[in-house]
């Protein structure tokens, strides 16, 4: 067997990173604390949007467009921008972006700007949002190398959904205390605060490629890493595994309806919400600190019918409590997506990334907003439980044929993994930060690869030569 062989063909011991470790890079501890303060506003922006339209419009409608407003950017233009993150450098494309939202942000707070214009810049706001994650994402495997991207992808996500859980709880508070326009003003200053951090918590970098003519012909780009990912069967495969999270946020979606099949209260609402995030950042935890990073590619297909398969005990018309329950076992299945964004970070070359990253991301939230959308009707005419569990149904047998496909490439994968040149591992780190994660901080994994977590073998010495890649899962 292959752990009991030795001299030169023993394969190294599987190195996991701490948080810890992770927290010991400075880049790190910038990129995160700009998330953070990102996320917190976010959170404020969205009650405060929703409250100042319903407050301007009375319209349920107007309010529902407005939000409808946070999907379509990314879905129509996240493709095309994600690509400035490979033609310029990162950082500043990040730091210009925090700028542009902090100026548009405070343009909402004006009480003379009328409602087109209000949605405007809410498109625009969320529109640059696209080229800021890719940028962000495709710079956190240059930061952090092997085992420890695993571990800061787990420590964001877990940061995310933590936010979640509890900003509409300390959000609505926030807005009932200090006013919808004030809460829109301290937004726009978490994105100065988040430039501010970046630039000084950031290392200077030159732009990933050369910004010749051609290169900025974007759409094409974006073209090209299309076919990149979907003419790629490993590649394939892992965007296929992100894009899965369409059928499991279905239950989110229906959230106040299904509360409704109880009392309908606001706090079953709540309940019913938090389910899932709360699941999500458990599994995230384990999955990241005590699952070795072979088993995590080994267990990520299982994963992903974990995901699905507790949805479908919807139909059964559980209590609320196995409700809660089943639904936080679909958050702890999710879990897989560290795995697949691993994979994808390591198959997809960096001058590429960000491209990839966009791609994959646009891909996530085209596949959500449609699903809550057909969920939406179709509970109409069926129930909300009879189209979580449909959707668990349907998911549940999409990523049993994911797994099985998976199956047959997931050991090239692994061994990719184990066989990357050590050569990377300084390419990978920071020089002020080098020898802040220890000694035993080897790198386990190839070369980055975008969120989705799609590792390809044989793309790894594709240098720049390669067309715009694809986005990450997240």
């Amino acid at each position: 067997m292959a752990e009991r062989q030795s001299g030169r063909h023993r394969r190294p011991p599987e190195v996991q990173a701490t948080y810890r470790e992770v927290f010991a890079v400075g880049e790190f501890r910038a990129l995160w604390l700009a998330q953070a303060l990102s996320f917190i506003g976010d959170q404020l922006a969205q009650v405060a949007l929703a409250v100042l339209v319903f407050d301007r419009t009375g319209s349920p409608l107007l309010t529902g467009i407005t939000y409808a407003l946070t999907y379509l950017p990314p879905i129509v233009g996240g493709p095309v921008l994600s690509g400035l993150a490979d033609l310029f450098p990162r950082r500043t494309v990040m730091v210009v972006c925090d700028l542009l939202r902090a100026g548009l942000v405070a343009l909402m707070t004006l009480q003379s700007a009328p409602f087109w214009a209000l949605c405007a810049l809410v498109f625009l706001t969320v529109l640059l949002g696209a080229p800021f994650t890719a940028a962000r994402a495709a710079l956190l495997p240059d930061v952090l190398s092997g085992d420890r991207y695993v571990a800061g992808s787990a420590i964001n996500n877990i940061t995310h959904q933590a936010t979640q859980m509890l900003g509409f709880l300390a959000g609505g508070a926030i807005v009932a205390a200090v006013g919808t326009r004030e809460a829109l003003a301290i937004d726009a200053v978490t994105f100065g605060v988040s430039a501010a951090v970046l630039v000084v918590g950031l290392q200077r970098r030159p732009a990933p490629r050369r910004r010749e003519a051609e290169s900025l012909a974007l759409w094409r780009g974006t073209r090209d890493g299309a076919r990149l990912v979907f003419g790629d069967k490993t590649l394939r495969s892992l965007v296929s595994f992100a894009w899965l999270c369409a059928f499991y946020v279905v239950p989110e979606g229906l959230a106040a309806p299904y509360a409704a099949t109880f009392d309908g209260s606001a706090v079953t609402v709540g309940l019913l919400m938090s389910a899932t995030p709360t699941g999500m950042v458990a599994g995230a935890f384990v999955f990241s600190r005590f699952v070795r990073p072979s088993s995590r590619i080994r267990s990520m297909g299982w994963m992903a019918m974990l995901a699905c398969a507790p949805l479908v005990g919807a139909a059964a018309h559980p209590p609320l409590w196995a409700v809660v329950v089943l639904w936080g076992l679909s958050g702890v299945g999710s879990a897989y997506q560290l795995a697949a964004n691993a994979a994808f970070v390591a198959a997809v070359p960096p001058s590429g990334r960000g491209q990839a990253f966009g791609l994959a991301q646009s891909g996530i939230l085209a596949g959500q907003g449609l699903a809550i959308l057909i969920g939406g009707a179709a509970a109409q005419v069926l129930g909300p439980e009879a189209v979580v569990a449909l959707a668990g149904v349907l998911g549940l047998s999409v990523a049993a044929m994911l797994t099985l496909v998976w199956n047959q490439i997931r050991a090239e994968v692994i061994v990719a993994m184990h066989e990357r040149p050590a050569a990377d591992e300084g390419a990978a780190a920071p020089a002020d930060d080098a020898g802040a994660a220890g000694p035993d901080a080897e790198r386990t994994l190839p070369a980055p690869v975008p969120a989705d977590g799609r590792s390809r073998p044989g793309m790894d010495d594709a240098e720049g030569g390669r067309p715009a890649a694809v986005r990450p899962t997240a």
